[in-house]
């Protein structure tokens, strides 16, 4: 039988990390939904770069909640340190997004947000990772298979994600040179005009998805755990 002390212990790190998650889950959308709106609108131009800094401080909160569970759990803890890392690389970077709305002919600022658009997609995708990890230290068989065939769905896209972001920064180097092949140019027409499509296939679907992840592990985690505990 647990002493009283393990057990009030082991409680306190359970709701730090369904707080966690809760956070992450709102957190993620918000957090995509006030930088494209930063980046691309006037409308949040008044509250300065607040709302993508606040917004990634949030997912970090998130993160720093779900390390106290499990302290001693290695892997566990590994890979929420690479996610604090991308996390904190995200954090800033986020200010660029205003900067770069601000004054879109400057090369450093469009360039940074270039690489957070990088490491915004790194973030998630290891944030799939944690999922996976806390998933095998929770008694659900199911939730374990169903974290694994998602992340590597997960995987695929953003992988090709991260494929067209990179044919898209270098396309945007050669648009204006008058060597520019036919192909590539075709290439780039390609990718402006089937943007949408492609933020909607390529980011907004590795997040609802993930999105889902958590809130499924929060799930299992209140009825499994803490109904049991009452």
């Amino acid at each position: 039988m647990p002493e009283p002390g393990s057990k009030a212990e082991l409680m306190r790190s359970l709701r730090c990390l369904v707080r966690g998650l809760s956070l992450l889950f709102w957190a993620l959308p918000g957090t995509l939904l006030v930088s494209l709106e930063s980046g691309v609108s006037e409308l949040l131009q008044p509250l300065n770069v607040f709302p993508p800094v606040a917004g990634h401080a949030l997912l970090l909160y998130g993160l720093w909640q779900l390390a106290r569970f499990q302290p001693t759990e290695r892997i566990w803890q590994r890979a929420l340190e690479r996610s604090r890392l991308l996390g904190i690389i995200n954090a800033g970077l986020s200010p660029f997004i205003f900067w770069s709305n601000r004054m879109p002919n400057e090369p450093i600022f469009t360039a940074s947000v270039g690489v957070l658009a990088v490491s915004g997609v790194l973030f998630v995708f290891n944030l799939n990772f944690v999922l996976q990890r806390l998933a095998a230290m929770l008694p659900d068989q199911g939730l374990r298979g169903e974290i694994r065939i998602f992340t590597r769905m997960n995987l695929a896209l953003m992988a090709g994600m991260l494929t067209l972001l990179a044919l898209y920064f270098g396309l945007l180097q050669w648009v204006n040179s008058p060597n520019l092949p036919a192909p590539l140019a075709v290439l780039h027409d390609l990718l402006i005009d089937g943007r949408r499509f492609l933020l909607v296939f390529f980011i907004l679907l590795p997040v609802a998805l993930t999105m889902s992840l958590i809130w499924k592990t929060k799930e299992l985690v209140l009825g499994s755990v803490f109904d049991q505990s009452g």
